[in-house]
């Protein structure tokens, strides 16, 4: 007689509070995976009832203060803005909903540890963090950069093993770092990504000064910026590094300059003259004369700031 198939376990409860991008997309990837989705919670109902809706019809919909109605679900996640989640955490434990204690509450920020939810841990709850490192701008979209996406985890063994098994259901892989080292992980994060796109929109105001509309300009920039991804997909920074900078161009690098001081663009001259320096140190590794490098570090520091 062949051996009976072994019944599917089933995946733990999850209710989230804050309904935002991030909290949406993450409810809608964690149903995908079989997490049922109790409820979501949202400052105003009608934002709740559209996260729920785009989840699951089983899923509750709450008001920020109705946390005394939440569901006993095994995992809750906060996914509120960074500021407001020490004052959530204290709002559920105060809300002394018994049949939650011994859940798990992870927070999905990267500049805070699980140290902000004390007030929780301090009444029987397993606490801990998972931030997905990956930029999620649209609820609908985002669940499919979940999928597979690197998480700094940390916390409580209990909530970190949590933690790793919902990663590992979203297909994603996890990593650890020491809990004080959380605001300086986050800043990478920032400088990765959401720096990059003040970056791009930097660029594409000095290719409108040039007299291209704002559209065409994000057009004509996208696949160099596509391309730079490319390159850093299958090389280290240093190898990875093209143009003037790469190639130590001193008088390229003394027109830019004084094209930042025609055009007046003073903000995009502090950060050309920042990521210069630093591209600089770059290039030491590719071999480039030290004598260029340095010049051109000269020229950086010595052009006039700006007024703005």
């Amino acid at each position: 007689m062949p051996k009976a198939a072994r019944p599917k376990k089933s995946k733990p409860s999850v209710s989230v509070i804050g309904s935002g991008r991030l909290g949406t997309a993450l409810a809608i990837a964690l149903s995908s995976s079989g997490y049922p989705i109790q409820a979501v919670v949202a400052r105003r109902r009608t934002i709740a009832r559209k996260a729920a809706a785009l989840v699951s019809r089983h899923t509750l919909a709450l008001k920020a203060s109705e946390l005394d109605l939440l569901p006993a679900s095994r995992i809750v996640f906060l996914t509120t803005p960074d500021d407001e989640i020490a004052n959530t955490a204290q709002r559920l434990a105060d809300s002394q909903r018994i049949s939650l204690k011994g859940s798990i509450v992870l927070h999905t920020s990267g500049a805070l540890s699980s140290d902000v939810l004390e007030p929780l841990s301090a009444i029987g709850f397993q606490v801990g963090s998972l931030h997905p490192l990956v930029s999620v701008s649209d609820p609908r979209t985002g669940p499919t950069n979940l999928q597979g996406a690197f998480y700094c985890i940390e916390g409580d063994a209990a909530a970190t093993r949590v933690a790793r098994a919902i990663v590992r259901d979203l297909k994603g892989r996890s990593f650890s770092i020491y809990s004080s080292n959380k605001p300086l992980y986050h800043a990478a994060a920032v400088m990765a990504s959401g720096h990059v796109v003040a970056l791009f929109d930097l660029a594409t105001e000095m290719l409108v000064q040039c007299g291209l509309d704002p559209g065409k300009a994000r057009r004509v920039l996208r696949p160099l910026l596509e391309s730079t991804v490319n390159n850093l997909l299958t090389s280290d920074p240093a190898t990875a590094l093209t143009g003037t900078f790469a190639r130590g161009d001193l008088a390229t690098v003394q027109r830019h300059l004084s094209a930042f001081g025609r055009h007046g663009l003073s903000v995009a001259l502090n950060v050309y003259r920042a990521l210069g320096v630093h591209a600089l140190d770059l290039n030491k590794k590719n071999g480039v004369d030290p004598q260029i490098l340095d010049k051109i570090s000269k020229a950086l520091e010595c052009f006039p700031p700006l007024r703005k």
